[in-house]
């Protein structure tokens, strides 16, 4: 008899009574994480980097800064990545330099994050002259290219790694702001926001409750694609000398320094490089498979 009315359905409703719709979206979404390889690689990419940065002090044999050994010497099973012009072990270098790489890309988009949420959430929820006024300063901002003004901020506050964050920061802070504005706009016009404000609701409960909530999933996409973009646009500027300064290893740093040696000791700029290349292809792997299944769109194709 149990069995029976369990598969009966809700008077009125023609819903069967079974698994929640967050339950089955929850399975849905996993069932849509395993279906896709790209996203599974680039959290492989990702999770292996973190743990690089983090496990740092374990995995190098040797002090970053140290010039114990000798110069320019090729890979080997003491220097896995071989030595750079003043005797410093390359991979150690690299290991260190991913925690330098980490810290401006997560410092630099949350500061990103925070300033666009602030910008979108403020136009495109209240609208009127203040989004007209935001959203042209939003528009003078993005005329510029990303890391012309990236350096032009460096050059001008000076160069070092907290002035790295900051321009980086400010540099995306427009992409965030537009689309948080977008997403406020489809959310602002959904029926139970004009229920909310029937009853009383106030703008702040609004906003904490229904905006918040409906903007994550773009936001989420946004944040891992936008790492990439920090630690590419960090290595561009250690590699002109206004980001991590010597002797701090940082991968744009290394490469930098590796130019005039390129014939004698190519795995200068080989090592580096391909780190650079490897961390940006699995934030960018990560956003393209968070896109597909945070995206409902996506998810029918």
């Amino acid at each position: 008899m149990t069995s029976t009315q369990a598969t009966v359905p809700l008077s009125g409703t023609g819903a069967a009574i079974g698994p929640s719709t967050p339950a089955r979206r929850r399975r849905s979404q996993g069932v849509q994480i395993l279906r896709n390889p790209i996203g599974i690689c680039g959290a492989i990419i990702v999770l292996a980097t973190i743990v690089a940065a983090v496990a740092a002090p374990l995995l190098a044999h040797y002090d970053p800064a140290s010039q114990a050994a000798r110069r320019l010497l090729p890979p080997s099973t003491d220097h896995f990545f071989g030595t750079d012009q003043l005797g410093r072990d390359t991979f150690s270098r690299i290991v260190y330099g991913a925690r330098v790489s980490l810290e401006v890309g997560i410092v630099a988009v949350g500061i990103a994050l925070i300033v666009g949420c602030v910008l979108g959430i403020v136009c495109g929820f209240y609208g009127g002259r203040l989004d007209d006024l935001l959203m042209r300063l939003v528009d003078v901002m993005s005329a510029f290219p990303s890391l012309v003004l990236a350096i032009v901020i460096a050059g001008l506050v000076g160069p070092s790694r907290n002035t790295a964050m900051v321009a980086i920061g400010v540099v995306y802070a427009p992409a965030f702001a537009r689309v948080v504005r977008g997403a406020v706009l489809a959310v602002r016009a959904e029926p139970y926001m004009e229920s909310a404000r029937v009853v009383g609701a106030q703008d702040w409960r609004m906003i904490r409750y229904h905006v918040l909530p409906n903007i994550l999933a773009p936001l989420i996409v946004l944040v891992s694609v936008y790492l990439s973009q920090a630690i590419l646009s960090e290595a561009a500027l250690s590699f002109l000398g206004l980001g991590t300064q010597p002797p701090e290893p940082s991968w744009g740093g290394m490469l930098s320094e590796a130019r005039q040696y390129m014939q004698l000791s190519p795995w200068m700029a080989i090592f580096p490089g391909f780190m650079i290349m490897l961390a940006v292809m699995g934030f960018n792997f990560l956003g393209d498979g968070l896109r597909d299944v945070l995206d409902p769109r996506l998810r029918s194709i």
